[in-house]
């Protein structure tokens, strides 16, 4: 049996493009943990409150929205990418913060790649990743919006999993790209997603949601909610939430993180 080659991450190249604008960022690569998001929040609850980026080769309790699983420890290493970034911002307003990661990621990934709300990259009706936001208080001064620490966790398929027991098909980043690497596709996300975490604290969603919508895969698609109430996708509004139109010239706003939408995958007519 050959023996895998360890991952050369690009560490050193990420700490140089973020630390001009943080100069106390840094990178932490470990080839084993339970969750990466769930680290940086113990840390945070024990006060560290210090910009990271943290890479797991390998988790074995990954989380997703809905307390939902997010494997890693299967196959080999590099077939899949976890990660979490981990600073204190601002905002005025957090409202629509996981659409604008989203944004930034497959941005940063490739042309093709879809975004169905609230928190997933798409490709050809199948799921390539998923982003999970948390959020923990951490000690500010007075004066403007309290502070919080903001943790980011980004998972990705590089290559294909199998399907087993998934609801929704899996995709793999390699389809799109054969040659890309977990190293590779890390290098290009980071730089701008911490980008676009602290363009989100100063002008939130707003300048965001064209470019959200130029990538939204439910759009014009029925979609039916997890109380069973049906109607069609039209985009999101100005704080994200997305908007079903249940009847003619009625349209609900939908925020709640207990609402699950199901896609119908044929798009409606007219």
């Amino acid at each position: 049996m050959s023996l895998v080659p360890p991952i050369r991450w690009p560490a050193e190249d990420i700490w140089q493009a973020v630390s001009p604008s943080i100069p106390d960022f840094s990178v932490e690569i470990v080839p084993t943990i339970d969750s990466t998001s769930t680290e940086l929040m113990r840390r945070a609850r024990a006060g560290r409150t210090e910009p990271v980026l943290l890479v797991a080769e390998r988790q074995t309790a990954g989380r997703g929205r809905l307390g939902r699983g997010w494997q890693s420890d299967a196959g080999e290493a590099g077939d899949t990418l976890t990660f979490s970034l981990g600073m204190p911002l601002a905002p005025a307003d957090w409202s629509g913060l996981s659409l604008a990661v989203g944004v930034a990621v497959a941005e940063a990934l490739h042309p093709r790649i879809g975004l169905k709300w609230p928190n997933d990259l798409w490709w050809q009706d199948r799921k390539l990743g998923g982003i999970l936001v948390e959020t923990a208080g951490v000690p500010g001064e007075g004066g403007g919006p309290a502070p919080r620490y903001a943790v980011v966790g980004v998972g990705l398929n590089i290559a294909t999993p199998a399907a087993d027991g998934m609801r929704t098909p899996p995709a793999g980043l390699r389809e799109l790209e054969p040659g890309l690497t977990a190293a590779l596709a890390l290098g290009r996300v980071a730089a701008p997603l911490v980008a676009a975490l602290q363009a989100f604290a100063l002008g939130g969603f707003g300048p965001w949601r064209a470019r959200f919508d130029r990538r939204d895969v439910l759009a014009r698609r029925a979609v039916q909610l997890s109380d069973g109430v049906q109607g069609t996708a039209c985009g999101v509004d100005a704080d994200g939430a997305l908007l079903v139109e249940t009847a003619p010239g009625v349209r609900q706003a939908v925020r709640s993180a207990e609402i699950s939408v199901r896609p119908a995958m044929q798009p409606v007519r007219g």
